[in-house]
């Protein structure tokens, strides 16, 4: 085999497929990324039984045929070539040699038959806005657990309706949720994908235009897909029944405030300082302002108000600053609506939540939704 390709697409085209795989693979083979070189340039592939990515990219190809190597340090090499054409060919040793140049590296070839297929997708389908996609990742799947005892709550709920796609993460307490706009296919179908996937997916795709999204796959090899140009993602689903937290959201938001989102954010940065890492933050929300109050301990004390328009009585509770201060990062408009919830429960804290608010008036424009449970405040 013998190519030549340009220097910063080929250094791309590895980065992207190497990007999902994990840093320490249990199977060294799954650490490579296959190479396949032929009448429609090169295509590059990597795979580790959970998710896959490939891409397509233009070269000149002298001899075709299909070669296996590292991919982490490939993709080192590549990144730090001179900007230059690469020339990649395998040697009599069977070496794979790479001249990009006056640089010169031999690496060693793993064997292509020991490969895994790449998984093909061919089911429902429909199409998303990129951008809009990227940004409800962002907003939704900070929200999922990083705790691998309950496997389903370390994904994000993908669900097919008429003409919306919504994401919901929970971690058991918060829930995040978006909808975006969706062409095709409507249904009862629903992927809970590895929150980690999809936020690569996000990152990489965000500013394709529209994404594809195809869902196939029976029993325990359920995988959904994400395409956009030459690039293609796809994940294996998490098995598991994903917990009905769309009833958790309330029907009446009266009770409320709206605050400038930049200056909550900043005021909870700075009061939060003095807190023990698990302890709650109080809010005080009174007619026109918010109080943070921190204690921590005998070491500091801290208090900041910040200007508030609250429609209802006043209300003190206490909240997981990091939390909130995610929930704030997620929201992208200048004021933030914090709702509070009522409960039949009169011994259980309601949980507040977080919607944009484009002005102090006006709702925001988007779908977004984040649903916090209070902390218990010792008084």
């Amino acid at each position: 085999m013998r190519f030549q390709v340009n220097r910063d697409v080929f250094s791309e085209a590895v980065s992207f497929v190497v990007k999902l795989l994990p840093q320490r693979n249990p199977q060294p083979i799954l650490a490579g990324v296959l190479i396949e070189a032929g009448d429609d340039g090169l295509t590059l592939s990597a795979f580790d039984y959970e998710a896959s990515a490939r891409t397509t990219i233009e070269a000149t190809v002298e001899e075709p045929g299909t070669i296996l190597v590292h991919g982490r340090l490939l993709s080192d090499i590549a990144s730090r070539l001179p900007n230059a054409p690469i020339e990649i060919s395998v040697e009599e040793d069977g070496g794979i040699a790479v001249r990009c140049g006056s640089a010169r590296f031999t690496l060693a070839a793993m064997p292509v038959e020991e490969y895994p297929s790449i998984p093909e997708v061919s089911g429902t389908s429909g199409l998303v806005p990129a951008e809009e996609f990227g940004t409800a990742i962002a907003q939704v799947a900070f929200a999922a657990s990083r705790d691998d005892v309950t496997p389903v709550l370390t994904g994000v709920q993908l669900e097919v309706g008429d003409n919306t796609l919504s994401l919901v993460a929970t971690d058991r307490y918060r829930v995040s949720l978006r909808d975006v706009p969706w062409d095709g296919a409507a249904g009862e179908q629903t992927a809970l994908v590895p929150a980690r996937t999809l936020q690569e997916v996000g990152k990489t795709f965000g500013h394709a235009g529209t994404i594809q999204i195809s869902f196939s796959g029976v029993g325990d090899r359920e995988i959904i897909a994400f395409t956009a140009g030459n690039k293609t993602v796809t994940s294996l689903l998490i098995k598991g029944n994903f917990p009905p937290v769309r009833r958790l959201f309330p029907e009446q938001t009266d009770h409320h405030a709206v605050v400038n989102t930049a200056d909550l954010t900043e005021a909870v940065r700075r009061v939060a300082l003095v807190l023990d890492r698990s302890a709650p933050l109080r809010f005080t929300f009174d007619t026109s302002s918010v109080t943070m109050d921190a204690s921590g301990g005998e070491q500091a004390r801290a208090s900041e108000s910040v200007d508030a328009h609250l429609n209802g009585e006043e209300v003190t509770l206490g909240l997981n600053p990091q939390y909130l201060l995610e929930a704030l990062g997620a929201v992208k408009s200048e004021f933030v609506r914090v709702t509070f919830t009522s409960s039949d429960n009169a011994n259980k804290l309601s949980p507040v939540l977080v919607t944009s608010q484009t002005s102090v008036d006006q709702a925001g424009l988007d779908s977004f939704k984040y649903l916090l449970q209070p902390n218990l405040l010792l008084r």
